[in-house]
């Protein structure tokens, strides 16, 4: 960024003295912004388009799940604009996401929006969405085969293989589970000064993606990863709507308290 900035202040210096390494690191700046602004440009057009295709794919997917099994239930409504709530859309972005959603509904293909969206967002946020799909699936406290059906075929068209898809519902479910008895407890650590049941600690291990025997190390390792992951303010500059900011926080205080719990419970087991 700054390479002619440096060389010409040099070359100023060599044939002009401290005047000439003067004006020709001013040069050089001025050719280093001039060439940074088309990269800069690039990146804002590449984020918007990110927001666009994650918006579209997110409610078109979730009407087509909703209508798999033949008849949209009352819970994947409720999901739904329990989503659109959490995001606080304006009420023009509410009424494309209903469109969205009504179209998924009725039939309407979602090949070309999720190959759009591959070629705009990066793992995390495709990880992102496919728990978001999931959650829309489980709406109903389970999923069928028609559903999972359409979020394998997304995954193909997303570049996410079978085994990668197992895992990542399989900790979903996981972490769908512990965040039920979480709420429960009242959602603070406080709640957890008495042993937690053999069930919270097993679907906390899992919620990070590790099992009991994991070393401290280890579930610091996956805890730190997943919270990378699902930063809000890093989700967003790779292309996540600033409106599901509140999504991605959910998500990280849900991985926080499982942490959190398996810290507490290796404290008193220490």
């Amino acid at each position: 960024m700054w390479f002619r900035t440096v060389l010409f202040g040099l070359l100023g210096m060599m044939f002009g003295g401290p005047f000439g390494a003067i004006m020709g690191a001013l040069l050089g700046a001025w050719l280093d912004n001039q060439n940074q602004r088309p990269r800069m440009v690039y990146g804002r057009q590449r984020q918007s388009e990110t927001q666009t295709a994650f918006f579209e794919a997110t409610f078109l997917v979730m009407g087509k799940l909703a209508k798999a099994d033949g008849r949209v239930k009352e819970e994947e409504i409720q999901l739904a604009t329990a989503l659109m709530n959490e995001m606080r859309l304006s009420p023009e972005q509410r009424q494309q996401a209903i469109h969205l959603f009504n179209q998924g509904k009725n039939g309407a293909p979602v090949d070309a929006v999720l190959t759009r969206f591959r070629q705009t967002a990066g793992g995390s946020l495709i990880q992102m969405f496919l728990e978001i799909q999931l959650q829309a699936a489980f709406a109903d406290g389970d999923i069928s085969q028609a559903e999972m059906a359409i979020l394998h075929d997304a995954c193909q068209l997303l570049g996410v293989n079978k085994l990668a898809f197992d895992l990542l519902c399989q900790r979903f479910q996981a972490q769908r589970a512990f965040y039920s008895h979480h709420a429960g407890h009242g959602g603070h650590q406080g709640n957890w000064q008495s042993a937690p049941r053999k069930d919270e600690l097993k679907e906390a291990y899992a919620t990070l993606g590790v099992n009991s025997g994991a070393s401290d190390r280890d579930v610091k390792r996956a805890w730190r990863k997943l919270m990378s992951e699902h930063h809000p303010d890093k989700l967003v500059s790779k292309g996540l709507p600033e409106e599901m900011m509140e999504v991605a926080k959910r998500k990280t205080q849900e991985i926080q308290a499982a942490y959190d719990l398996i810290q507490q419970h290796r404290k008193q087991s220490s």
